[in-house]
């Protein structure tokens, strides 16, 4: 086990394309991190880079105490698993897990404990003698992370490796990989763009975009408090909705007004800490965001004051008890909000929203948090 820390790290490519900008992450012993984002925001360049499939055009890479920057990938004492599982298709499982621990010339008696060992923990004894050819998705993936649990390196690498799974079979081996790193408590670095994937196993997620680290948190730190527009909208799913307005104060309350008028316009009563804040002034252009289960249908004991929004209701998607309603603001071509399946809800009608003020967000036009104390 170790500890990796990236500081100061850049990636730029001939071309002068810069994939990854500036990246700093202290990794603990043990932990394990998530690198999640959309596809090219540079969280697999940031991974090659510590496994050293990719060179460093800037910065610092240490695993355990050493610096890694010119160390060749086998000699770093990590293991990688790859999308593609790059399993040896002549091979048995029983040779694909021997092969790394033959390299290094370990005796054979140790080999074959070892192999059974990982092979009985992965669930893969009655395979041993199979190849590649003859397992299934599920089970090919097993055999490539046992490969790389058979090393005992100093920290694990993965690359997407659920990607090519059917969802039944992804969310299975998620908790199989969780239920594995409480076992084995070994450095472990995770890419995946899948943000549900990367809220359940990571211990912390860092959320990156366009080369850039954009937040480093827990789970629900992240989720809860996005610091950028970018990561509030990429953490959650249905995505947070967005709103383009201004804020202006009535008395001593503070209200957010959605561009355009009519019915269907928002109109939201800031919380008291919000209109407490000095720093936002009177129409002050911002971005209000609202989780879809921050949306709620106003019910007849609720005060007349709570109603911010009567749009017309485009689609409905059920989802069991829940169903996501899509609706139309005069800013927002789409809004989705969450809340329980009532068969009175119908396409083209009208519908009374109200928002939780404890769940909204307010952003700057430059996509920052605004302050909320």
């Amino acid at each position: 086990m170790a500890v990796v820390r990236l500081e100061n790290v850049c990636k730029t490519y001939p071309s002068g394309f810069q994939a990854v900008r500036d990246a700093s992450l202290d990794i603990a012993d043990g932990e394990f991190v998530v690198l999640v984002g959309p596809s090219g925001c540079g969280k697999s360049t940031t991974l090659r880079m510590v496994a050293g499939l990719e060179s460093i055009s800037q910065g610092t890479i240490t695993i355990g105490n050493r610096v890694v920057n010119d160390v060749a990938p086998k000699d770093r004492d990590i293991a990688m698993v790859f999308q593609s599982y790059a399993l040896y298709p002549h091979m048995t499982v029983h040779q694909n897990l021997a092969f790394a621990l033959r390299q290094r010339r370990v005796p054979t008696g140790r080999v074959n404990a070892r192999v059974h060992e990982v092979a009985e923990m992965l669930g893969l004894m009655p395979m041993l003698d199979r190849r590649p050819g003859q397992l299934s998705g599920g089970q090919r993936q097993r055999v490539a992370l046992g490969r790389a649990i058979v090393r005992e390196p100093a920290a694990y690498l993965f690359d997407e490796p659920l990607s090519n799974l059917d969802a039944k079979l992804r969310a299975s081996m998620r908790t199989e990989l969780k239920s594995l790193h409480q076992r084995l408590a070994t450095t472990t670095i995770y890419v995946t763009h899948d943000q549900e994937e990367a809220m359940t196993l990571g211990d912390r997620i860092v959320v990156m975009d366009e080369g850039v680290i954009q937040q480093v948190g827990t789970p629900l730190e992240v989720f809860r408090r996005p610091t950028t527009r970018f990561v509030a909208s990429f953490i959650g799913s249905p995505h947070m909705n967005f709103f383009e307005g201004h804020v202006r104060r009535r008395g001593d309350a503070l209200v957010f007004l959605e561009r355009g008028e009519g019915p269907a316009a928002i109109e939201l009563v800031l919380p008291s800490s919000v209109a407490s804040d000095g720093a936002i002034a009177d129409d002050r252009p911002l971005t209000l965001g609202v989780r879809p289960q921050h949306f709620r249908p106003i019910t007849p004991d609720m005060p007349a004051d709570r109603a911010c929004v009567r749009p017309l209701v485009h689609t409905i998607d059920p989802l069991g008890d829940d169903a996501d309603i899509v609706f139309q603001t005069p800013t927002n071509a789409r809004a989705i909000a969450r809340a329980s399946y009532d068969t009175a809800i119908r396409p083209g009608r009208p519908l009374a929203l109200c928002v939780d003020p404890a769940g909204v967000y307010l952003f700057e036009s430059e996509g920052r948090q605004a302050a909320l104390a």
